[in-house]
């Protein structure tokens, strides 16, 4: 028997959640090949077999919280697919060997002059009641929680066509047991969810692993910094003028579209060097100003919101940019970002305008000290000077940041510096 365990899941991640079983007991399974789908605080991992043969059994089911190293199933290397387990065998086997025992004693009974005695009787029923083969059939899991319900395995019903007791039999008795055993309280109980919302109907989501973590983390990112943001608003005439012209030949050349987040990472980085305490992050009782550019790009997923990181991005050309971005949020539509993919980061961007958003206010991403908040584009009249309005497509920018190290100053200097590159673009290519 080989025992498959949790891996190391990388810095930092030390359990996870079973989200899916991708094997059921009985399958079998190559080397290498995976068996479980693991849901961590990041991202969702998958279990491989480290041995080939029969997967006997499943210590854990889907919802279970694991941690690295623990066993949460076991693989036959020597057993036949599509076999049941070996307690199943154990019990047909034993079947016949009962039968045939049962005939010898007939004749050996049959045979001798004196009865046996009553305590001679007495240890044969005990012993035949403690026979494996009387034993009900159930795996070592469900066996285990029978035990902690206080629930006699030998008085629950197995709903399995072959007798076999699972985890959804013990439970009807657990609820059977209850039933019985209520009593009349003397206080009124607390309202049902029925009472809560008056008859009116609901229904109870389990939140995901990874929704709790986003959910505490948003809400510690509130209570120990001094998050602040402050606004502007772009004209991004010159860069769409830029893209109209350049992204047919732009996309023949690098293969890419050429989008509008290549201009605001350069932008952004050309800002972070003029105001670089906005790529730092406070360390007890020191500042880590970071002389490198890891830029996150906080992409919307089903699961929740991740943020994949472009490394060295200083060093990248506007195609090398985009082309990252494309595979990272690929990646992350189908699921197969790696926690080397998330991990890091000194600065991060947030486009809500994909999604239609006007304005809004970005919650840092710790223990980074600033995140960029990106919105939609709309055409607005714009006073050009005191006599001519034109209509012009306008932006508008959030920086949000964190006041223990950064400045009112810095900031709204940062988001200047930032409107001041997009709207011309010839200088974000030299100061980028």
């Amino acid at each position: 028997m080989a025992e498959i365990k949790v891996p190391e899941l990388g810095e930092s991640v030390t359990e996870g959640t079973i989200a899916e079983w991708l094997k059921k007991p009985g399958d079998k399974v190559e080397q290498g090949e995976n068996i479980a789908e693991l849901e961590t605080d990041k991202v969702n991992v998958e279990i491989p077999s480290e041995k080939s043969g029969v997967l006997q059994e499943l210590l854990k089911e889907e919802g279970d919280n694991v941690e690295v190293g623990e066993v949460i199933a076991v693989v036959d290397e020597n057993g036949e697919a599509g076999g049941g387990s070996s307690e199943e065998k154990s019990s047909e086997e034993a079947a016949p060997e009962k039968e045939s025992e049962a005939k010898q004693e007939e004749k050996q009974e049959d045979s001798k002059e004196p009865a046996a005695s009553e305590s001679e009787q007495g240890t044969k029923e005990e012993a035949k009641e403690e026979s494996p083969a009387d034993r009900p059939v159930a795996s070592p899991s469900v066996r285990k929680y029978a035990r902690e319900q206080g629930i006699d395995l030998n008085e629950v019903a197995g709903s399995d066509p072959k007798g076999r007791v699972r985890k959804e039999d013990v439970d009807k008795e657990v609820k059977g047991s209850s039933k019985k055993e209520e009593k009349q309280p003397e206080k009124p109980a607390a309202k049902s969810e029925k009472d809560e919302f008056e008859g009116k109907p609901v229904e109870r989501i389990r939140m995901s692993r990874r929704r709790q973590t986003i959910a505490s983390r948003l809400k510690e990112v509130q209570q120990e910094t001094a998050m602040l943001t402050t606004f502007n608003e772009v004209d991004m005439s010159a860069i769409m003028d830029l893209r109209k012209r350049r992204k047919d030949t732009f996309q023949e050349q690098h293969d890419v579209r050429l989008g509008f987040m290549s201009f605001f990472t350069k932008g952004v980085i050309a800002a972070l060097k003029k105001y670089p305490l906005l790529n730092a992050e406070i360390q007890a009782t020191e500042v880590i100003k970071k002389q490198f550019y890891d830029i996150g790009m906080a992409v919307s997923t089903d699961d929740g919101l991740v943020v994949p990181v472009v490394r060295d991005a200083d060093r990248k050309t506007f195609a090398e940019i985009e082309q990252e971005i494309m595979d990272l949020s690929l990646k992350a539509r189908d699921n197969k970002l790696t926690l080397k993919d998330l991990q890091g980061g000194t600065f991060t961007i947030t486009n809500g305008g994909v999604f239609g958003s006007l304005l809004s206010t970005p919650i840092l991403n710790a223990p980074q000290v600033g995140i960029l908040g990106m919105h939609t584009i709309q055409w607005r009249p714009v006073a050009i000077d005191q006599d001519t309005m034109e209509n012009r497509p306008m932006m508008y920018t959030a920086l949000s940041y964190d006041h223990r190290i950064v400045d009112g100053k810095e900031a709204v200097s940062f988001l200047v510096t930032l409107k001041q590159l997009l709207e011309d673009p010839e200088n974000l290519l030299l100061e980028g």
